[in-house]
């Protein structure tokens, strides 16, 4: 309880002061009776919004905070019913996707909730004689939907089920399919897949990570902002352990991959993240590259110090996966600290039997 009344009082001091407000000694003191009452507290819709936003500020690997007075909130604590979790969930889909041009956008469910996806749309992964079909980091959570009964139709690109557990109890629910823009990726001037369809969707909806604000931890606040491109060209689909395209945009481009010292990874990487970049802005929805989210960071970087406030960063993750050197972070140290509020991974929530669920640096 101590714990819990100090981290409250810590984010109600930073809360009024950051927006000026009045009646703080007032607010503790309601803030202090409830938790001794009944062990915690309820935030106001504001003080859960500003939180949000300030968990945003404080992520250490996020390279895209300048826009973190922008994120929009849904409180949707006093969702009642399984439906109406899965409403709330749609809903955000929807909204945050607004036709391509992305918000911004955090949900906050109640905390008897729990989502066992990384993200809200994801891939699907499936064990073959021929290797995996799909996405290698989702096989566990594949083989579960399958385990309740759930079958996809095991192409590459199969968007899972919604896996809700409520009270103990798990539910599968199918994301409709005009809830989920997915954009094909086309090189400009190259096919770079052999004639084999390539896609991916539009936004990084994350959902296994704990929201804490003022001592309080929300197990189910999905999350999103947009893509920077090199999250799927220089990720997604091109990490050996997950898409491996890299050797098969190689080959047709003809380029020399006897050694490593033609460099052909390299090439290979440019011109999947430049087609990554050029579907994208084709078909309107946003994402930004590496050297923009750089720039914007350095403006984050700015505006805090402007406040009086350090910033703090994980430079491993800061540093995008392609031509870190040409960006400002790859010379600065960071410091690591962990300032609250902030997003937590969660506990390993189990997933099959034993089940375990890999995660992706998205």
């Amino acid at each position: 309880m101590s714990n819990i009344r100090s981290e409250a009082e810590q984010f109600l001091n930073t809360y009024y002061e950051e927006l000026g407000l009045e009646g703080i000694a007032n607010r503790i003191s309601e803030v202090i009776r409830e938790i001794e009452r009944t062990g915690t507290y309820r935030q106001t819709e504001e003080e859960l919004t500003y939180g949000a936003k300030l968990a945003w500020r404080n992520s250490n690997r996020c390279i895209g905070r300048l826009a973190w007075e922008q994120l929009h909130v849904i409180d949707a604590r006093d969702a009642a019913t399984r439906e109406d979790v899965i409403d709330v969930l749609l809903s955000h889909i929807e909204y945050a996707t607004n036709g391509g041009r992305i918000r911004s956008t955090l949900t906050v469910l109640p905390e008897t909730v729990h989502l066992l996806n990384h993200q809200l749309i994801r891939y699907a992964g499936y064990e073959s004689e021929e290797g995996v079909i799909g996405d290698p980091a989702s096989l566990a959570l594949t083989e579960l939907c399958e385990s309740l009964g759930w079958r996809g139709a095991r192409t590459d690109f199969d968007v899972l089920p919604l896996v809700i557990e409520i009270d103990g109890v798990r539910s599968l629910h199918e994301i409709p399919e005009e809830l989920v823009l997915e954009v094909d990726i086309i090189h400009p001037e190259h096919d770079l897949f052999g004639g084999t369809k390539i896609k991916w969707y539009a936004v990084p909806m994350i959902s296994d990570m704990i929201l804490e604000i003022g001592g309080i931890r929300y197990p189910c606040a999905p999350f999103n902002g947009w893509y920077m491109g090199t999250e799927i060209g220089a990720r997604n689909l091109a990490d050996a352990d997950r898409y491996d395209l890299l050797p098969t945009v190689a080959r047709s481009l003809g380029l020399n991959t006897s050694k490593d010292r033609t460099l052909w990874k390299d090439r290979a990487l440019i011109e999947l993240n430049g087609a990554v970049l050029d579907s994208f802005e084709r078909a309107g929805i946003t994402i930004v590259d590496h050297h923009t989210a750089a720039r914007q960071f350095a403006r984050f970087e700015k505006n805090e110090n402007a406040c009086g406030r350090d910033v703090t960063g994980e430079w491993a993750w800061l540093v995008p996966p392609i031509s870190g050197a040409s960006t400002h972070m790859f010379h600065k140290d960071y410091s690591n600290e962990t300032k609250r509020p902030n997003f937590f991974p969660r506990e390993a929530v189990p997933v099959r039997c034993p089940f375990s669920m890999a995660g992706e640096r998205t």
